[in-house]
């Protein structure tokens, strides 16, 4: 199992290129960054466990742009997004920018994907947001196309385009592993239709287990084998990270990378903390060992 950290980044994070050395440095890995394009002034939508968004997620970077820093200065980190939204994409420049972030990292892209939560946001970006899901599934179809034939064309509903010469292909035989930020049963159907893999954020244990579980009994009614299903899973670490225990229940659950993220982090990250946070919860790299 491997481990991973995510961080926010925003102008006040501080020097990207410093942060991604020192994660490659202490072991780590992967590095996640998250996306949200726009934050709507005044919008409506209640966030993902009610009260206000925190301030900082109107401040965030680019994740494709802070990931190809990060790839500049490191050479084994894998580079993820947690998670990138892909219905406010287009998706042929979205296609090239991947692409191109593969080629100059060696082929070490990881993409965690979402539909999105933000009504208000979806909708300012062009995708209404009851079909941001079949948004969603087109994207990652055209983009598969566009990664690996030479004269790619797609007729969607919602995304479509003629054939056309779509260059760099990515290093990563077929693209970057697509993994998928759902839950719920529509989730995993989701995952196993369309996606290599799910990533989650883990509110309970215990229901991750569950869900790990009834994902890979599912594979095989879409015929994938279980272990070909990758698990990603966004857990929150304690003051000092993770203990033995609790890396050698997400190991028997099912996880294949653990991604250390938690909203307190989130904040002090995106305030020029990110190198404090990466180095006091590093002690889960070492417990990892023991499992």
């Amino acid at each position: 199992m491997e481990i991973g950290v995510m961080i926010v980044a925003t102008s006040q994070t501080g020097d990207i290129g410093a942060i991604a050395r020192e994660v490659e440095r202490l072991g780590y890995e992967s590095l996640f960054i998250p996306e949200h394009p726009v934050i709507p002034i005044g919008f409506k939508t209640v966030p993902p466990g009610g009260g206000q968004l925190p301030e900082h997620y109107g401040r965030w970077l680019d994740p494709f742009v802070t990931l190809s820093v990060a790839a500049a200065v490191t050479k084994r980190i894998k580079l993820g997004t947690g998670i990138c939204l892909l219905p406010e994409r287009e998706p042929l420049i979205t296609a090239k920018v991947i692409a191109t972030l593969d080629v100059i990292s060696g082929g070490r892209v990881v993409l965690g994907v979402g539909g999105g939560w933000l009504k208000e946001e979806t909708e300012a970006m062009g995708t209404p947001f009851r079909l941001r899901w079949k948004r969603l599934r087109e994207t990652v179809e055209a983009l598969r196309i566009l990664w690996t034939q030479p004269e790619p064309s797609y007729s969607g509903e919602l995304v479509h385009f003629p054939p056309v010469r779509c260059e760099p292909k990515p290093v990563q035989q077929g693209g970057p592993p697509i993994l998928l930020g759902a839950h719920g049963p529509k989730g995993r159907e989701r995952v196993l239709r369309t996606y290599d893999g799910w990533c989650p954020v883990v509110g309970k244990p215990e229901t991750f287990k569950r869900d790990v579980a009834e994902l890979r009994r599912m594979a095989a009614e879409f015929g994938r084998r279980p272990d070909s299903v990758q698990v990603t899973a966004f857990v929150a670490p304690h003051q000092d990270g993770l203990s033995v225990d609790e890396l050698k229940f997400y190991h028997e659950a099912g996880a294949n990378r653990l991604v250390l993220f938690s909203q307190r982090d989130a904040i002090a990250s995106a305030n020029g903390q990110a190198l404090e946070i990466i180095r006091r919860i590093a002690p889960t790299l070492d417990r990892a060992q023991h499992i």
